[in-house]
């Protein structure tokens, strides 16, 4: 998985597996931690290997905020965080997210992993959003 993320581009940077951030008095694990150059943020990833629960968003903008609390540097942008699940409920998707300011995207896997292309655009998407919004 880490070289098929690393394939999306050669701004992302392998930051490390099964990073751990401090919450209260525990330490929760995040999957994959990738640092992207071009949009200047720490991107978290989360593997599923079971269909897309809406649990998943308030674990994972968890881990958003204790990175951008105490990981992300001043000059850097807020975290994204991306889902990757075995499958997913559009509409599930679309009722849990509609009120998350959290950028965060959820994806279906398969046996075939993500056209490059289509994760390429929706993070070229975002930063564009960044680059608006600042």
């Amino acid at each position: 998985m880490k070289e098929f993320i690393l394939e999306l581009g050669k701004d992302f940077l392998f930051v490390d597996s099964e990073y751990g951030v401090q919450v209260g008095g525990s330490t929760k694990r995040i999957d994959l931690l990738f640092y992207h150059r071009a949009l200047q943020c720490l991107v978290a990833i989360e593997l599923k290997a079971v269909d897309f629960r809406p649990e998943f968003v308030g674990k994972m903008d968890m881990y958003l905020e204790a990175l951008d609390r105490d990981v992300k540097r001043d000059n850097e942008n807020p975290s994204i965080g991306i889902i990757l699940c075995p499958s997913a409920d559009r509409s599930m998707v679309e009722y849990t997210l509609s009120r998350s300011l959290s950028p965060t995207m959820v994806a279906e896997y398969q046996r075939k992993l993500i056209p490059q292309e289509v994760m390429r655009k929706s993070l070229e998407e975002y930063c564009s959003f960044i680059k608006d919004n600042q």
